[in-house]
C-alpha cells in the first residue's frame, strides 16, 4: 500500500468517526472546553481578516466570534457535522459559504486567503504537515494562519499521561495528543509571530504568516 492509500483510508475512517460522532460532539466538548481552553476560539478568530478560510470547521463553534466584516468560507470532512453549523449559522444570521472539503488537498487556488483559521483540528487530520503546506499554499503573501490545539506536553510527568492515552483516543477518536503543529508550520516555511502555551503546555495558541 502506498503512503497515498494508507491516508486516503485514514481519511475515511477519521470521517466515518466524526460523522457518527456529530449528534453528541458540542454536548461532548462543552465538558472540558472551557476549562482547558478558555477564550481560546476568540482569541483565534477575532484575528482573522479579509478572506478567511476555516479548516474542519465542524459543527461551527467558531462561528460567533468571527468579525461582522470577514468573508468566510469554511470546510468539512462530515456533512453531519456541517448540517449542524448550517443551522448554527443560519441561527446566528452569519454569511458563510460552508462545504465539504479535505484539508490535506485544499479545491482553491493559489494565494486565495488572506486567513487560514485551524481550531482542534490538526490533532485529528491524518496527515497535519500536508495540511499546513496546503494553508501555506492558498494564503496570500502576507496572509496568517491562526491556530488553537492541544499538543504534546514539554513536561515529562504529563507527556508520559499522554503517551498512555494516545493509541485509545487515535483508535476511538482519530484524536493525536502528541503531535507538535509548531513544527509543521515551520516546515511550510510559515514565519511564527506569536506562540503561547498553558495548561501544563497542553494547549497552544500559535499565530503565523506566509512571507
Amino acid at each position: 500500500m502506498t503512503p497515498r492509500d494508507e491516508s486516503g483510508r485514514e481519511t475515511e475512517r477519521i470521517k466515518r468517526i466524526y460523522e457518527r460522532m456529530a449528534a453528541g460532539y458540542d454536548r461532548q466538548l462543552e465538558r472540558v472546553e472551557h476549562f482547558m481552553f478558555g477564550d481560546g476560539r476568540a482569541w483565534v478568530c477575532s484575528q482573522a481578516r479579509g478572506d478567511v478560510l476555516e479548516i474542519a470547521v465542524g459543527t461551527g463553534r467558531n462561528l460567533p466570534f468571527y468579525p461582522a466584516d470577514v468573508r468566510l468560507t469554511a470546510i468539512d470532512l462530515s456533512e453531519a457535522m456541517l448540517d449542524i453549523a448550517r443551522q448554527r449559522a443560519a441561527d446566528q444570521r452569519r454569511s458563510v459559504d460552508l462545504r465539504i472539503g479535505d484539508a490535506q488537498r485544499l479545491e482553491f487556488a493559489d494565494a486565495s486567503f488572506d486567513t487560514v483559521v485551524s481550531t482542534l483540528a490538526l490533532c485529528t487530520i491524518p496527515d497535519p504537515r500536508r495540511s499546513v503546506a496546503e494553508v501555506q499554499r492558498v494564503l496570500r503573501p502576507g496572509g496568517r494562519f491562526l491556530v488553537l490545539d492541544h499538543v504534546r506536553s514539554p513536561t515529562m510527568a504529563v507527556r508520559v499521561v499522554q503517551r498512555i492515552l494516545d493509541p485509545i483516543l487515535v483508535r476511538f477518536e482519530g484524536d493525536h495528543l502528541l503531535r507538535e503543529p509548531l513544527e509543521y508550520v515551520e516546515a511550510a516555511g510559515l514565519e511564527v509571530e506569536q506562540l503561547a502555551r498553558s495548561r501544563w503546555g497542553i494547549v497552544e495558541r500559535l499565530a503565523a504568516r506566509r512571507r
